[in-house]
C-alpha cells in the first residue's frame, strides 16, 4: 500500500496507483454485495454483473485519495468509497434503460436490461442505491456523525438537486435552446456534484477541517465538470472500441454537449481551464496532493 501523502508524478506511477486502489475497492465491493446464488439469485447476479463490469472506480479512488490527503486511512474510507460506486452503478443502469438513453452497450458489454431484462435492471439499480446507504449506516468503525455526514453527501449529490435532477434536465433539454448555461446546468448536476461528493466524502472520513474541505470541494467540482466535458469530446473523437459503447449518440439524439454548443476547440480549452482551477485549489496542500493533481490531469487525457 502506498504511504499516505505519497505523490504520483508520472504516467506509470499514476497507473500503478489507480490499479492498486481499484483492487482495494473491488475486494470491498465483492464483500459487500450478496453472492450471485443468494436468493433472489437473478437480481443479485444482475447487481454483480453491473458492478464488476470494468469501471474506472474514479469516484471511490477520489474518496480514498482525499481521505489520505487530510490524514485519514484507506481502511477508514473504503466502505464509504464503495457506497459511491454503488450509487454510480445504479445511475448507469437506469441511464441505459429504454426510457432514458436506450443503450445496448456499457463498458463493452450488453447493458443490464439487455443482458437480463428491464424489470431486473430497474430492481438492480434500486437495490444498489439502497445497499449504498445500508453500507454507510452499518460502517461501525466510523463515528455516527461521520456516517450521517457521508449519507447526507450521497443524498444531496444524487437527488433532485443533483444527479437525478441533472438527468431530468437532460431529458427535457431536447426541445430547449442550445446554450452554454443549459449544458452547464446539466453537467454540474449529473457529474460535477457527484464527483465533488466523492472528494468530500473522503475528506469528511479523514477529519478534514473547514479550510481543507472547502479546497477539496472546489477541486472535486472542477474536475467533475472537466470529466464530463472530456466525455462529451470522446463521444465525438473516440471509437466504440475505446469507449466500450456506441459513440456519436449524443449528436444523433440532439443532446446538449459542450462541443455541440461551443465547438470542439472551445470545449477542449474549457476542460483545460477547469483542470488548472482544480490544481490551483490544492495549492495549500503542497506536494502531498500529488495523487489528486495527477488524477485531475488524467480526467481530460483519458481515452475512455
Amino acid at each position: 500500500m502506498t504511504a499516505p501523502g505519497t505523490t504520483v508524478s508520472d504516467r506509470d506511477g499514476l497507473a500503478s496507483f489507480l490499479s492498486e486502489r481499484r483492487r482495494v475497492v473491488e475486494d470491498a465491493l465483492d464483500a459487500l454485495l450478496p453472492a450471485s446464488d443468494v436468493p433472489p439469485a437473478r437480481l443479485h447476479e444482475a447487481m454483480r454483473y453491473c458492478v464488476f463490469s470494468g469501471g474506472k472506480r474514479l469516484r471511490p479512488i477520489l474518496a480514498l485519495a482525499a481521505c489520505e490527503l487530510v490524514g485519514g486511512t484507506v481502511e477508514a474510507a473504503t466502505v464509504p468509497a464503495c457506497a459511491l460506486e454503488l450509487v454510480h452503478t445504479y445511475s448507469l443502469i437506469h441511464d441505459d434503460l429504454p426510457a432514458m438513453d436506450d443503450d445496448d452497450l456499457r463498458r463493452g458489454r450488453p447493458t443490464c436490461h439487455r443482458a437480463f431484462d428491464e424489470a431486473t435492471a430497474i430492481l438492480a439499480g434500486d437495490a444498489l442505491l439502497t445497499l449504498a446507504f445500508e453500507a454507510v449506516a452499518g460502517a461501525e468503525t466510523l463515528a455516527p456523525d461521520v456516517r450521517a455526514a457521508v449519507m447526507l453527501e450521497l443524498a444531496r449529490a444524487n437527488g433532485s438537486l443533483g444527479m437525478t435532477g441533472g438527468q431530468a434536465a437532460d431529458i427535457e433539454a431536447g426541445a430547449g435552446a442550445a446554450d452554454i448555461g443549459a449544458v452547464t446546468f446539466i453537467h454540474v448536476r449529473k457529474t460535477a456534484l457527484p464527483l465533488r461528493a466523492a472528494v468530500r466524502t473522503g475528506a469528511l472520513v479523514g477529519g478534514a477541517d473547514e479550510t481543507e474541505l472547502e479546497a477539496l470541494s472546489a477541486y472535486g467540482e472542477a474536475i467533475g465538470l472537466a470529466f464530463q466535458i472530456a466525455d462529451d469530446l470522446l463521444d465525438v473523437t473516440g471509437t466504440e472500441e475505446e469507449m466500450g459503447k456506441a459513440v456519436g449518440k449524443d449528436v444523433d439524439k440532439g443532446k446538449l454537449t459542450y462541443p455541440g454548443v461551443v465547438g470542439q476547440q472551445a470545449a477542449e480549452a474549457r476542460a483545460a481551464e477547469l483542470v488548472q482551477q482544480a490544481l490551483a485549489s490544492l495549492d495549500g496542500f503542497g506536494k502531498r496532493a500529488g495523487s489528486l493533481l495527477d488524477i485531475a490531469r488524467y480526467v481530460v487525457e483519458r481515452r475512455n
